[in-house]
Formats: C-alpha cells, sequence, structure tokens
C-alpha cells in the first residue's frame, strides 16, 4: 500500500535486484559520463528499475525521485560507486520521498571520498602492480602474467558487486536501529562534502595575477599583496563567481564552463593572469 508521505508501493528489494544493479553498474555507469554533472545520468540508470518498484511506475513519486536523482553534480570511484547506491536504495525503500534530502547529503559527501580511495587503490596500486608484473613477465616469455591480470581484474569486478549488499544492510540498519543517529551523520557528510570542495580548489585551481601595477611609479605586485591577505584567494573567489553564475536563472554548467574558459583566453591573452 502507497503510503501518504513517504509516496513508496512498500516494495522490498530481492536478490534479483541487487544482481541487476551490479550488472549495469558493471558496464553502463560511466556511459552517460558528461561534463555538466558528470555520472549522475550513469548512477539513476543503474538503479532506475528498482526505482520503479519502490515509487511505482510512471508515477509522480517516481518522477521526483528520477529528478532528485539528477539533480547534484556527481562524481565519484567506480569501484566504490555502489556503496552509496546501497544505501541510497535502503534509505528510500524505507523513507521514499521523505529520505531524499539525507540520500542527497550522503551522496554529496561520501563521493569525495571513495572517490579519492577507489581511484588510488583500484585505479592507480594495483593496476601499477600488477600490471608491471604480467608486463615483466610477458616479456620474458612467461604467459601466466596475463591470467594474473585477469585474476586480478576479476576479484576487483566481485568485490565492486559484494560491496553492494554490505552498503545495504549498513543502509537498513542506518534507517531503522540507528535512525537517532542518521541527522548526525548527514550533517557530517554534508560538512565533509563542503571540505572536499574547498580541498579540490586549493590544490587544483591555479590562477596567478602576472601584472604589474605602475602607481606612481612603484610596481605594485598584486599576486603578492592577495597571498598575504589569504593563500588561494584568487582560485577561492573564481569558484565563488562560477557559483554565483550557477544560481543565475537558466545558467547550467556547460554555459558557466565556457563563459570562464573565455575569460581564461582573454586574461591570458592580455597578459594579466596565468595558471600557476
Amino acid at each position: 500500500m502507497t503510503t501518504m508521505s513517504s509516496k513508496t508501493t512498500g516494495y522490498k528489494l530481492t536478490k534479483a535486484d541487487f544482481q541487476q544493479i551490479n550488472r549495469r553498474n558493471l558496464v553502463g555507469f560511466q556511459a552517460g559520463w558528461n561534463y555538466e554533472r558528470m555520472q549522475h545520468s550513469g548512477y539513476l540508470w543503474i538503479i532506475l528499475p528498482q526505482l520503479r518498484k519502490i515509487y511505482g511506475d510512471n508515477t509522480e513519486a517516481l518522477k521526483t525521485a528520477c529528478r532528485t536523482q539528477c539533480s547534484p553534480f556527481f562524481n565519484t570511484s567506480n569501484f566504490l560507486n555502489t556503496i552509496i547506491t546501497g544505501i541510497d536504495l535502503a534509505i528510500e525503500e524505507t523513507d521514499g520521498l521523505d529520505g531524499m534530502e539525507t540520500v542527497a547529503s550522503l551522496k554529496t559527501g561520501l563521493m569525495g571520498p571513495l572517490a579519492s580511495i577507489g581511484d588510488s587503490i583500484f585505479g592507480s596500486l594495483l593496476p601499477t602492480i600488477f600490471g608491471a608484473l604480467a608486463a615483466n613477465m610477458a616479456m620474458q616469455g612467461n604467459p601466466l602474467g596475463i591470467f594474473i591480470w585477469i585474476a586480478v581484474n576479476i576479484v576487483v569486478d566481485w568485490f565492486r558487486c559484494k560491496q553492494t549488499y554490505i552498503a545495504y544492510d549498513q543502509g537498513m540498519k542506518l534507517v531503522t536501529t540507528m535512525s537517532d543517529k542518521l541527522n548526525a551523520i548527514t550533517d557530517a557528510a554534508t560538512v565533509m562534502g563542503v571540505f572536499m570542495v574547498g580541498a579540490l580548489v586549493s590544490t587544483n585551481v591555479g590562477i596567478v595575477i602576472t601584472a604589474p601595477i605602475d602607481l606612481g611609479g612603484v610596481t605594485v605586485d598584486l599576486q603578492h599583496i592577495f597571498n598575504v591577505i589569504c593563500p588561494k584567494l584568487i582560485p577561492a573567489a573564481l569558484v565563488g563567481f562560477v557559483y554565483w553564475l550557477l544560481g543565475k536563472k537558466g545558467m547550467t554548467s556547460t554555459k558557466a564552463i565556457f563563459i570562464v574558459l573565455i575569460i581564461g583566453i582573454v586574461l591570458g591573452g592580455l597578459g594579466w593572469v596565468a595558471k600557476g
């Protein structure tokens, strides 16, 4: 029976549902990647059949859930993304639309840390170690290296599937026996998300003012002044400008990227700014 508060059908996910999620995740999670919102369409695609069962096919609740899933920017490691998926579905299965705010906060808070951990271990460390091992054995004429490489990737994909079940089980505990701690976890995830944005700005956005200003025969180094006031002040101001642009009606991430790109080309061509 559909409840008036959560708009769910009362459906409970089965083993077949998780198998379908894992199949879709392995073959299509990155297929919808785009510069505007990156992985959000792939994320929705892998759980869409389950959302239809939870909210009912072609219902207003389903449409609201889909719009909410597609509204935030989302980008994380494709090796650990189903941790978020499992918790997400556990919350929606229990709370329906009432849990969407929690889901959005968890997605924002967890995608950064999981991206750094997953990409470092599964995207860099394991390929480097076992890729070098397989290549070295191949150079010596030993075909065993390729089978080691295949075996490692099979184990990684098995782990990607297994974590969906684990995350769902923990997510069910989160929304039942640990419901009193859910708000604290949501707030912590939100703070972590904001922290990760700040860390990314300081480490990946490099803007340096190179144009000197002559005031009465005295050359003023604006970049040095800004550094004294606050290191990385210019990158922070640029990110703030982009956030302001995105708040304008009709503005999209793609349009904002092009605006910043044009401004950067013009100022760089005039010799006023450079990438630090």
